[in-house]
């Protein structure tokens, strides 16, 4: 498979090579025959999908035509969305079809419209609304129909997110087959689109430690992933959403490598005023009520030249977890206690959490506002300059505890918590789109700043129970005085992130026997992450600590301070906060890391048969320069017994400056596609197509002393390998990984448009797959690459429509499988057999941390799909209607580690149970007003969507419980 995308990739990479000097004298041939045989008047912009009559004053305003028709022949007529570039000719051809009207010229200047002669129509041809609305999408880069992209795309218009109350992502994903979340909680998540997840850390210093994400997000033209948090758009005046799966590494670039993620927001129009409003309420079985508003306007401020569009909106979701009185006892199971003399001093502080019980207490809000102007600069050029703002503010947790610290099970939709815990998660972004024509050829550039702050704190107590040192930091040595202080503790995140984007992209007309689009992209993505975990309690022990000064070397190498032989070397450090830390902080995290990525690309479309079939390849060559710089800092020898200074620096400690975090990946990944349409309504493809995504850097964790791979003087038995091989540690760069899909599909509408059946068959192929690796007595927690995954699925999805009756499904069957085991070597070179391994407790042998032949991927589910149908119907003066959908998800597992055990020694890779949910909704239209009674997750199900022991507990993440709602909105325009 590696030779044979080697050579796909080098033939592509020639072959645009060539037509970049080919490229001119090619399309200006096509463009000089295309002159010679059509009128000079031409579409400048795209025209969206929308009512012909406002189409059609688009179309008249662009080509300077005059267009003669009676009014009557257009009213409640939709158009199809028109590419810019098309003659005037091919224009009004496409937003006349379907529509039983035809056109003539009556002088070069002036067109009639009028009604199809009875002979030329069909017999069979549907009622106007009978077939189902045109979906436009710009998946390639282009302005197209859904149905004639090559790829699998699954889009959710305005108007379905409206039907389905789809405000946030926790509400979308159920509606995208083939596309799962790990998370634990809003804004909170990996997205995972074909079964392509692994299980990564959750968001302790993920942004430190995560690996970056296999799904690029997009905000209109701006990218915005983050390492465990999602970027939680707020579904409010959106034009659409778009999935696209499988790699799109030649458009969408590094973090595309499984698919995209793309809201797409609603434009300012020029020529009309709109307004509207919309108000909820609903409740939640076990919880709080949900309030929310939002209100959206469009104004023409200069007529056909200047317009500004707005939406504000307002959320809160009420809480469904409680937080259950606890009381919190050490152990002598717990893994640490050793320090304390192997028994729970009697003098040992235990606490409760009276202060804070209470029910439902993980109130979400959402708030923000986005402004748009879009500024008309002539008949060729156009602006649109917007401004985003969201903040989200989530109280409490959104996992319940499964069982406790003890491995004790506990009630549904409770928790322990003896600290306060939330999640403030803002963001903001500045984007600035110029689009015009440059002779033939359409360009675009697109820049765009966003940053985003989070600040977030959770309850870390019940480590006193898991974790393998914490009584070193809370407990006094054994003797008359043997004491343990409070096990209360907490962890916070701040985390500051950035993305500056720029694009310049140039594409020909759609519509030539010859197309492309190609650009230049750069992005600078920087992340600032500081981490702290507050579980010192034994305050009066230990000096506070801070930021190295320098590093320690030994015989031209840097070593850990620790080393009788070091020399200290002073040296700076990156440090967001340069401050010694606050007494009680036990360990810390201070990083900046990131990449610039560099970029070249393009795509070309031949017609190797005019309007049937289509021949695509594509290419980008990227360089991507990673770095990172900080440092990492602890309490380990900063007991006052042992003499530390005060503060107490340059002890356990890591200089990532002094280490030079910086490395180079460049390459090309490509795409091929060959499209065939034996009909009109029908495409069939296949695609050949890569994706990847960054690498990055491990925080020089040693191996555990006490694990089977720790090279030590004096081994224990269990370490006898180990001795002999010298020893594994953890690299501190990991490669980018890469995935290879190969992919059949079709696209297909039947019964004059009423039904639609698009599909696809697809193998992937993900190669040194990126994976969290972590077990207490074995690793530390490092990112590796590990071996190769292959997915084999099955994708289809059905729209119909008969008279007022619409029915949607979507079905999705994925196997993944470890194809090829991550290879381990000893430092001489020997590779690791983990079969003959144990660890210190002579537990049974281990197994490969990165994953053994055979197993799956986590958040794999092998079915997904849901059903949905509408149904309207006039009553007296209202449109009435509705709704129902069901959706269905098998077992899955949580994460593709088959090494780490939990306190009770059971497996971390937790199974997720299959689970189906129902909603359904019911509403009526008059005039300008909508008033829609919904009902979500109707029979209560309780979906364990995943599952982690980050915390020291089983902690599940469920759905939201039965909610029922009452939503009303009002549109204050005319059209």
């Amino acid at each position: 498979m590696r030779d044979r995308s080697r050579d796909i990739t080098h033939a592509i990479s020639v072959a645009l090579r060539s037509v970049g000097v080919c490229a001119p004298a090619a399309f200006g041939a096509v463009n000089g025959w295309a002159a010679a045989t059509v009128e000079t008047a031409s579409v400048t912009r795209d025209i969206p999908a929308q009512s012909l009559a406002l189409a059609l004053e688009a179309f008249a305003g662009q080509t300077g035509l005059q267009l003669v028709y009676v009014s009557g022949l257009v009213r409640d007529q939709k158009s199809r969305a028109i590419a810019a570039g098309l003659s005037a000719t091919e224009a009004l051809e496409q937003l006349l079809r379907g529509t039983g009207l035809e056109f003539e010229y009556l002088t070069p200047r002036s067109v009639r419209i009028l009604a199809e002669p009875p002979s030329s129509r069909p017999t069979t041809k549907p009622r106007p609304g009978d077939q189902l609305a045109e979906i436009t999408v710009t998946a390639n880069r282009r302005l197209e129909d859904l149905q004639e992209v090559p790829i699998t795309v699954q889009v959710l218009t305005n108007a379905a997110l409206s039907r389905l109350n789809i405000k946030t992502f926790d509400d979308l994903v159920g509606y995208l087959p083939g596309v799962t979340a790990h998370g634990v909680g809003p804004s909170q998540n990996n997205i995972y689109i074909r079964g392509l997840g692994t299980g990564d850390f959750a968001n302790q210093a993920a942004g430190s430690n995560g690996s970056f994400p296999n799904v690029a997000i997009y905000l209109d033209e701006q990218s915005a992933q983050l390492p465990g948090r999602n970027l939680d758009v707020y579904a409010a005046d959106l034009e659409r959403i778009e999935v696209l799966e499988g790699p799109q590494g030649t458009l969408f670039g590094a973090g595309a490598e499984a698919g995209v993620l793309r809201y797409i927001t609603n434009k300012p129009k020029l020529d009309t005023i709109e307004s509207n409003v919309s108000a909820e309420y609903g409740v939640t079985a076990h919880g709080d009520p949900t309030s929310a508003l939002q209100a959206v306007i469009n104004v023409p401020i200069i007529a056909d030249r200047l317009a500004a569009r707005a939406v504000i909106y307002d959320e809160k979701r009420g809480g469904y977890i409680d937080n259950i009185p606890a009381t919190f006892v050490r152990s002598n199971q717990d893994r640490s206690i050793a320090y304390a003399g192997g028994k729970v001093p009697v003098n040992s502080v235990v606490i409760n959490n009276s202060a804070l019980v209470g029910q439902n207490i993980n109130p979400v809000t959402y708030s923000g506002l986005r402004a748009e102007a879009l500024y008309r600069i002539d008949e060729h050029w156009s602006a649109l300059l917007s401004q985003s703002y969201q903040s989200m503010r989530a109280d409490g947790v959104f996992q319940e505890a499964a069982t406790d610290a003890l491995g004790n099970p506990q009630p549904d939709l409770t928790v322990q918590l003896y600290n306060p815990s939330f999640d403030n998660d803002r963001f903001e972004n500045t984007a600035l789109t110029i689009e015009g024509n440059v002779s033939d050829l359409k360009l675009i550039y697109a820049g765009s700043y966003l940053v985003r702050n989070v600040d977030q704190v959770q309850d870390y107590t019940n480590y006193a129970h898991s974790g393998a040192y914490v009584d070193y930091y809370q407990c006094v040595a054994p003797g008359p005085a043997a004491k343990c202080f409070t096990p209360s503790a907490t962890w916070r995140d701040l985390e500051r992130n950035t993305h500056l984007t720029q694009e310049l992209r140039l594409s020909t007309s759609a519509n030539g026997r010859l197309r492309g689009v190609g650009g230049l992209f750069y992005e600078n993505y920087k992340i600032q992450d500081q981490g702290d975990w507050f579980y010192l309690t034994a305050l009066p022990y230990f000096n506070p600590i801070g930021p190295p000064t320098g590093y320690f070397t030994y015989d031209g190498q840097i070593v850990c301070g620790c080393n009788p032989h070091g020399v200290f070397e002073p040296a700076p450090v990156t440090s967001n906060n340069p401050d010694v830390r606050p007494p009680g902080d036990a360990f810390f995290n201070d990083i900046t890391r990131g990449y610039r990525q560099k970029a070249a690309y393009g795509s070309i479309d031949f017609d190797l048969v005019p309007r049937t079939l289509t021949l695509t390849a594509g290419s980008r060559y990227s360089i991507t320069n990673t770095t990172e710089v900080g440092s990492i800092a602890g309490s380990f020898g900063c007991e006052i017994a042992s003499d530390p200074p005060d503060p107490c620096i340059n002890r356990e400690f890591v200089n990532l400056n002094a280490l030079g975090l910086n490395k180079s990946y460049s390459g090309f990944r490509s795409r091929v596609n060959l499209s065939w349409k034996p009909s009109g309504d029908v495409l069939l493809y296949y695609t050949w197509s890569q994706g990847f995504r960054a690498g990055g850097f491990n925080r020089s964790f040693n191996t555990p002393d006490y694990s089977p791979l720790a090279y030590e003087a004096n081994p224990a038995p269990f370490q006898t390998q180990a001795h002999i091989h010298g020893g594994w540690t953890a690299p501190l760069a990991y490669a980018p990984d890469t995935l290879v899909n190969d992919e059949i599909g079709w696209k297909t509408l039947w019964l004059d448009k009423r039904l639609q059946w698009n599909g696809a068959l697809y193998q992937e192929e993900w190669q040194h797959a990126q994976i969290d690796a972590f077990a207490q007595d074995v690793l530390p927690g490092v990112t590796i690459n590990g071996g190769n995954y292959r997915v084999r699925g099955l994708s289809t999805s059905i729209d119909a429509r008969a008279g007022d009756l619409t029915v949607e499904a979507g079905v999705a069957w994925n196997h993944s499988a470890l194809v090829k085991e991550a290879p381990f070597y000893w430092a001489d070179g020997t590779p690791i057999n983990f079969n003959t391994l144990r660890t210190s407790n002579g537990g049974p042998t281990l197994a490969n941390p990165a994953g053994t032949l055979g197993s799956p991927l986590a958040g794999a589910p092998t079915f997904q799909g849901n059903f949905r149908a509408r149904y309207e119907l006039a009553v007296a003066a209202y449109r009435a209607f509705a709704q129902f959908g069901v959706t269905h998800q098998s077992r899955s597992f949580s994460t593709t580690d088959r090494l780490t055990l939990d306190i009770s020694g059971n497996s971390i890779a937790y199974e997720l149970p299959s689970y189906t949910t129902f909603d359904a909704a019911l509403g009526a239209q008059r005039g300008k007003w909508v008033a829609q009674l919904y009902g979500e997750n109707l029979t209560d199900t309780r979906a364990q969507l995943f599952a982690n022991y980050s915390l020291g507990y089983k902690a599940v993440t469920p759905n939201r419980p039965r909610t029922v709602g009452l939503r009303f909105s009002y549109n204050f325009s005319d059209k």
